[in-house]
Order: structure tokens, then C-alpha cells, then sequence
């Protein structure tokens, strides 16, 4: 990528993740049930750098580069368990989206922190 504009797809990150793993052979480990908890390491570890901090304290320079790695690391491990399930993210992604729109509609809920069956 030569260009900031140059996003790649999730396919395209995919396929990265696959050969980086591949290249070390790391795929007998990566079973969906060892994917799926690695994800949840993953989020716990970025979650641990919020605890205990003030809203303000949270925007460090400092913590917001090690909040990068760790969304990098859940990404990476949702990227290998899409990959080893079959699933494609990014339809999943569009088709929660889309389930989430009829459960939340913007003229409803604007503003509003509730679950769907509260208002």
C-alpha cells in the first residue's frame, strides 16, 4: 500500500493472515475453539488498558498505540477464525447491520442507550 487511500479488503487482510500463518506453520493450532477464545484474550487485553482510567486518561499517546496493537490482535485472530469457519466477515458484518437496523431504527432510538426491547 503506497497510498493512505489504498484500503484493502477483509479478504485481502485475510489472505495476509493465512500466509503469515501458513508461512509458520500455526494452523494446526488454530482450531475455532482455540480461535474463538483467543479472540476473547485478545478483547480482555485491550479492555485491561482501559481499566481503572478516566475517560481523559484514556487518550495518551502512549495508550492509544498499544490500543492499536491489541484491535490489530483481535482482528488478526477474527481474520483466522472467518478463515478456518468459511464464514465471510464482511457479509456477516452487512447482515447484522442490516438485522440491526430493523431492531434499532434511527427515529426510535436516537439518543437513546436502550436494548431493543425497551422502547
Amino acid at each position: 500500500m503506497n497510498e493512505t487511500n489504498d484500503l484493502k479488503s477483509l479478504s485481502q487482510l485475510e489472505d495476509e493472515v493465512r500466509a503469515f500463518s501458513d508461512e509458520r506453520d500455526w494452523g494446526q493450532f488454530h482450531s475455532p475453539r482455540n480461535l474463538a477464545m483467543a479472540v476473547s484474550v485478545e478483547a480482555s487485553e485491550l479492555l485491561e488498558l482501559y481499566l481503572w482510567s478516566a475517560d481523559g486518561e484514556a487518550r495518551t499517546p502512549e495508550r492509544t498505540a498499544r490500543a492499536a496493537e491489541e484491535m490489530a490482535d483481535v482482528l488478526i485472530c477474527l481474520l483466522n477464525l472467518s478463515s478456518r469457519t468459511g464464514i465471510d466477515l464482511q457479509a456477516a458484518v452487512e447482515a447484522k447491520l442490516a438485522k440491526n437496523e430493523e431492531k434499532y431504527p434511527a427515529d426510535q432510538v436516537r439518543g437513546q442507550a436502550k436494548k431493543y426491547d425497551e422502547y
